[in-house]
């Protein structure tokens, strides 16, 4: 889904474009539009000939891929079942579990015959119109963003105040205010009660990017959402997307079956270091796991090394520290590292200085978009020489600048360090070896009204 998720963010870009074309000096003999269904016809179109090239590469590696369902029988039998019905069971020394996760449904009247999830969106034939986003996920604001982007009327409720908690809160209230100024509307402390059809319509969820088919009975939408304080209010909406959350697809495969043990509060599967389950030979990677990050680069990378670790005779496990994250909100937020707030219960907020910026890329002052919404923080280390223990970008390409500087932070490298390096003039990411402002300093500024 992180190709899709970018395809549909890269929508959104070319949309804010627009306007500032003219600034360079290109005219339009008509009115941009923008058309949901061509989009998702591209898009769809896209995955479906990617999906058909990993089988290939899968067939010429001599890779057997087969479209069924599976559950653990017996210690080292998996039985299948394909569309059709036809079950057959297959033996294996190793067994290795990838099934993912998926958006949970909160359990209210009305969320499976009326909402979609987050995954669903990206499968919709029609425009979803005024919608609303239930959850403050990265998800969440991801869909919200692009939506908006697309001219689309867009509303985010969340059950706590906080975005994103596994996210810099101070980046994080950064994006929501920068998606508030540009049209995005948000409800906090507030949850889904009920939802209830007004008028209805079939609106279909066509199979090849959420890799389901179904009918949503849809139209206007009547949502019932309760305060924190108990206070209840009714609103209507086109659409309802569900992404507060995500639960493992660990149910129903038998891992009871074969002894695999789960988190009692997550269902996801304990491992250990090397992505052993408690059973000796079968292990588990991707978000399946239980307390681990979940980056698809991560899988697949943790993935290669158990496949070497078992049939290569490497023993290099996989590092899931520092692993660079990328959020695809209108401004892109991408960081490596540690949160500003885990690096003050980690290493103690004396311990740590925080350097940070605004900055203004080049190709924006042209068009006066958005003067200093873009925004820079370095987190170090000060006992230890100021390693750099957590790096944050909010900009343009900001997950493209971070992927360079992720490589540096796992080679543990300085703000002297970074200050000695070169700045390429005069693209965005110079800005990162300037840095001279403190937080303190900033907010000491501030205090003394000197902002």
């Amino acid at each position: 889904m992180d190709t899709v998720r970018k395809l549909f963010h890269q929508a959104c870009l070319l949309g804010q474009a627009i306007p500032d074309c003219q600034k360079y000096g290109w005219r339009f003999k008509d009115t941009a539009s923008h058309s949901w269904s061509l989009l998702a016809e591209a898009v769809r179109d896209h995955v479906r000939s990617r999906s058909s090239e990993l089988k290939k590469e899968m067939k010429e590696c001599g890779v057997a891929y087969l479209h069924a369902r599976g559950e653990m029988v017996a210690p080292h039998a998996v039985e299948v079942m394909d569309a059709a019905g036809r079950k057959t069971r297959l033996s294996a020394e190793t067994l290795v579990i990838a099934t993912g996760d998926r958006p949970r449904y909160p359990g209210v009247p009305g969320d499976r015959e009326h909402c979609i999830t987050s995954d669903d969106l990206f499968s919709l034939a029609h425009s979803p119109g005024r919608t609303l986003v239930v959850g403050g996920s990265a998800e969440g604001l991801e869909c919200a963003g692009f939506l908006s982007g697309l001219g689309l009327e867009v509303t985010v409720m969340s059950l706590t105040s906080d975005l994103q908690p596994q996210f810099d809160q101070k980046v994080a209230q950064k994006i929501e205010n920068h998606m508030f100024v540009h049209g995005v509307n948000f409800i906090h402390q507030h949850s889904l009660s009920k939802v209830e059809q007004i008028e209805a319509c079939g609106r279909d969820i066509i199979s090849g990017v959420s890799e389901t088919t179904s009918q949503v009975t849809s139209g206007k939408l009547s949502v019932i959402i309760t305060s924190k304080d108990g206070q209840i209010k009714q609103e209507e909406f086109d659409t309802v997307v569900l992404a507060a959350g995500r639960e493992a697809c660990t149910r129903d495969i038998g891992l009871e079956l074969v002894g695999v043990n789960c988190s009692r509060y997550t269902s996801r599967i304990l491992v250990d270091e090397r992505e052993q389950t408690s059973v000796d030979h079968v292990y588990a990677v991707g978000s399946v796991q239980h307390g681990g990050l979940s980056p698809t680069g991560l899988s697949v990378r943790a993935g290669t090394l158990l496949a070497r670790r078992l049939y290569g005779g490497d023993v290099t496990t996989c590092d899931y520290s520092n692993v660079p994250t990328v959020l695809f909100t209108p401004l892109e937020y991408a960081a490596c590292g540690l949160s500003e707030d885990r690096a003050n219960l980690t290493f103690g907020e004396a311990n740590i200085e925080v350097y940070h910026s605004h900055y203004w890329p080049l190709e924006w002052t042209v068009p006066a978009r958005n003067k200093n919404s873009c925004y820079v923080k370095i987190i170090c280390h000060i006992p230890d020489h100021e390693r750099v223990v957590g790096l944050h970008v909010m900009g343009p390409n900001a997950g493209d600048i971070v992927q360079g500087f992720a490589v540096a932070m796992k080679c543990g490298f300085t703000k002297q360090q970074l200050d000695a390096t070169v700045g390429i003039h005069p693209v965005s990411a110079k800005v990162l070896t300037t840095l001279t402002l403190t937080q303190r300093v900033s907010e000491a500024m501030m205090v003394r009204g000197n902002c």
